[in-house]
């Protein structure tokens, strides 16, 4: 302080406010953010989890049943049974098995898919 000069004749200067940063652990992870920033970006976080968690659910049954009719178009073809063709003959036959349980059967146990494919032959010609 210069001589003669009393605290009152010294301006003050406004300290800096200080942000506080909180932690937050979410289903999502730990977040580090100011509080007001922290609770909405946290709750955002979670519904958008939450929407790509039920997209997923119904995408992975999409993506099983192309997987099963790949795997049954390429059993046909060794056939030389159009995989069309053979769903069309499993209805006429009344075959009640499942896209999934016949690409097992596929893989699985070739002699019996061989059988049903001859039973489906039967049905369509």
């Amino acid at each position: 302080m210069p001589e003669g000069a009393t605290e009152k004749d010294i301006p003050e200067v406004e300290e800096e406010a200080v942000v506080s940063k909180q932690k937050l652990h979410t289903p999502q992870g730990l977040m580090r953010l100011r509080i007001d920033e922290l609770l909405k970006m946290a709750k955002e976080a979670t519904i958008r989890a939450d929407v790509n968690a039920y997209i997923g659910r119904k995408r992975r049954k999409r993506d099983f049943r192309r997987l099963w009719i790949v795997r049954l178009n390429a059993a046909c073809k060794q056939h030389r049974l159009r995989y069309s063709r053979f769903i069309h003959g499993c209805k006429n036959a009344n075959i009640q098995l499942n896209r999934k349980m016949l690409s097992e059967i596929a893989i699985d146990d070739p002699a019996g898919f061989d059988a049903i494919v001859e039973v489906v032959k039967g049905a369509v010609d």
